[in-house]
Order: C-alpha cells, then structure tokens, then sequence
C-alpha cells in the first residue's frame, strides 16, 4: 500500500446517520487498519431531521483530527423540503464548491495523495473529485451509490428536458473523467458503461457494499421497540429506511388494508412520508415511525418478522438498497418487489432468504406476503440462509481488501489522464 494518504469526499460521515454515510465510515475504517492515512471531507450532520443537528452550527467548516488522519466538515445548505428539487440542486452545488476547496487542502496541499475517492449522490462530487484530483497531480475513483438522473426520470421527480439532459451530460463526463468508477452491482455496471461507451466501459468496477455483520445480528422478536409502538405479540411486517417516491411504498399501505392480522410499520422519514400519512388514515394496522439512534438499529429490525423492499418498476437497475444487506444480517426473509433479473432478486435467490415479485404488482405482493406469514418454519430457515449469506458474502474486510486493491491499482498508474 502506498504512504501516500487517501483523500475521501463523501456527502454523510459517522456521526451522521444516511445509510451512505455508514458504508463509507467502514470502508475508512477498514482502510485504515492498513496503515494508509486518510483525510476525509464531508458534510456537518444533517441527514436525520435535514437540518444540522444541534452541537455542530454555528461555523461553517469544522476540522477533527483522527488516529488515521482527519475529517474536515462543511455545511451541506440543507433545504427543509426534499421535493423542492431546485433548492437541493444548489444546495447540492454551494456545498460541492466548499467540500471542493477543502478537498484541495485536506492532508496539507504540497502532499500529493494516493488518489481523491468521491462518491455520488450527489452526482456534482463526480466533477468536483475530478478537479480537486487533477490540481493537485493525482487520480480520481468515483463510487457511485445511485444512478443519478436515472431514479429521478422514472419516478417523475424531473421532468423538466432542459434539467434532464444537463444531468445527463454532467453524469456521462463524470464518469470519463474519473480514472476508475465503483458501482454495487453487474446492473449499474452496465448501466454506467453504456453511459461512458466502449473507450472508458473498462474502468468500472463492481464492489458491493457491506453490512457490519458484527453490529446488525439476529436478536429476539419481543423488542422494547415493539412496544413503543404499541405492537403486541402479531406478527410483524416493516420497511426500514428511507420513505421517497422511489420506494413505492403504496404497497405496503395497500397490503396493510388487506392482511389485517398483520402490523405494517414504515421506520424512516423522507419527502414521500407526508403523503403516505394521509392515504394510510384510518387503517388501524399501520404504524409510521421516524429514524432511530443508530444503535437501536439491530433491535428496529429484529422487531420485524419479514421485511420489504419495495422498488418502483424500471429503478432495479440503477439502485440497490442497502438496507438489503441490513435486514439478511438480522436473520429476516424478505418481501421484494423489484424488477425482476436485477441485483436484489439475486440475492434472494443465491441466499434462499425471501422472494422476490414483479414491482408495483399488489396482489402479487400481498400474495408472497400472506405465503410466509402463514409459514413460520419456513421463515426461520429463510432468516438463517439470510444471516449465513451474508457472514459469507459481505463482509466489511472482504469489501475493505477490494477497494485497498483498487486504490494500489491507482497508486502505479501515470496520474494524470488526457
């Protein structure tokens, strides 16, 4: 490995909550464990009430030193409302440009790093990495999380020509700037290279994200967290993670209405919530909840008999939900409804732990549902193929030895590309 020290740009970082932020803090970890140095530049936490949390306002770029290096965080211009695309869009922009400036002085600017790692969204860090590389003589990874605008044009989030086709063009030129590109999946893997064409097609690489095996472990149904909801001894079913148009949560209201032995629970907010509040009134059988401290993470999934994970048609191809990892090391099947052929029904079939249907299919959905709730063996088997799946497949050292693989690959490659 080289000495030179690793600069990282990511949107969200430990403390902060987003589910991003959990996958780059271990992959920093578990580089750090190498020896390598690593300056990370990212944003004040905001991500649970998208706001800055108390105890970081009041300065807007802060600076902590770590055993590995150091971490410098810049105010992220958070907007109350996530539907309101533009405001996010410059806020995504104001906070590229000061995470960009600090990029160029993280580790002292006459050290030159092994490499500038970015991840996306936001997709404005691609060019921004790009940049901060090549000033300052160096090489530019670019993971990418989600496909962006892809998810935004399915789910009619933009639909504006003008805004879409800049966004595509910032997302082609991102992507053959960058001199190595990371995506989760062989589906975002050919999705991006047919983006980049055949020239820049072999500089993508797959490396899945992790789960902390370690931390998420398979814990008794009877949580305390059952009973703040006011959840007894019925079986439940739950969604955990981000409630957006994109996770066609009209499924779970829906089989809430007509599996009434069963308690449905929505953890997690998003700009999706409010809606699915109004169209759930009445339905006695449903419960929403907000995010919880990360700690209480292990016991908000254990509370779940089966959980869903529910895409609309057209986005498994450009997103694989993480949490998908999370609920398999919590040793419970899974509900999907996701396109079929994509990453997430693999995974279901290579593990045995759940099923997988057709998106935004309600009898098909509510149909799998019913099958395992009447099926508890069946369920525990699947819970135990989900947990020895994931023990063998997705491990933070295994994902942590690729991207150090990846990163001495860059170290002995010519650093400046034309």
């Amino acid at each position: 490995m080289s000495r030179r020290p690793l600069v990282v740009l990511c949107p969200h970082f430990a403390p902060d909550t987003a589910p991003t932020g959990d996958v780059i803090t271990r992959i920093v970890t578990e580089l750090a464990a190498t020896g390598m140095r690593i300056h990370v530049v990212t944003a004040l936490p905001w991500y649970r009430a998208h706001s800055i949390e108390d105890g970081w306002r009041g300065r807007p770029v802060r600076r902590e030193k770590m055993p590995w290096g150091s971490v410098i965080r810049v105010h992220p211009f958070p907007g109350r409302s996530k539907s309101n695309l533009l405001r996010r869009a410059l806020g995504f922009v104001l906070f590229s440009v000061l995470a960009g400036v600090c990029t160029l002085l993280a580790g002292g600017w006459r050290r030159r790093p092994v490499a500038v790692l970015s991840m996306s969204p936001p997709l404005t860090l691609g060019l921004t990495g790009w940049l901060a590389a090549r000033l300052r003589l160096t090489r530019c990874i670019f993971n990418i999380q989600d496909v962006f605008p892809d998810a935004a044009v399915e789910t009619g989030a933009i639909t504006n020509r003008r805004v879409i086709a800049a966004a595509h063009w910032l997302e082609k030129v991102s992507y053959r700037r960058s001199d190595a590109v990371v995506v989760l999946s062989e589906d975002l893997r050919g999705n991006v290279a047919a983006k980049t064409g055949p020239r820049h097609a072999a500089k993508v690489t797959v490396i899945p994200n992790f789960v902390d095996s370690a931390f998420v472990t398979p814990l008794p149904r009877g949580t305390a967290y059952r009973g703040e909801l006011g959840i007894g001894d019925e079986p439940v079913v739950m969604y955990a993670g981000n409630v957006g148009f994109s996770q066609s949560l009209e499924l779970v209201v829906g089989a809430a209405r007509r599996i009434p032995g069963a308690t449905f629970v929505i953890n997690g907010d998003g700009s999706a919530r409010a809606h699915l509040e109004e169209t759930a009134a009445g339905i006695a059988n449903i419960r929403f909840a907000g995010y919880q401290a990360r700690e209480r993470v292990p016991e908000v999934l254990a509370t779940g008999d089966i959980h869903v994970v529910p895409l609309r048609r057209g986005l498994g191809s450009v997103s694989v939900p993480s949490k998908t990892y999370s609920i398999l090391a919590a040793g419970r099947p899974v509900v999907a409804a996701v396109d079929p052929g994509t990453e997430v029904p693999r995974i279901l079939e290579a593990s045995g732990a759940g099923v997988a249907v057709p998106p935004d299919d309600l009898d098909a959905f509510v149909t799998a549902l019913e099958h395992m709730l009447a099926d508890t063996a069946g369920r525990a088997r699947m819970g135990e193929n989900a947990r020895r799946w994931v023990e063998s497949h997705v491990s933070p050292a295994a994902v942590g030895e690729a991207y150090a693989a990846l990163i001495g690959s860059q170290a002995v490659a010519s650093p400046i590309r034309g």
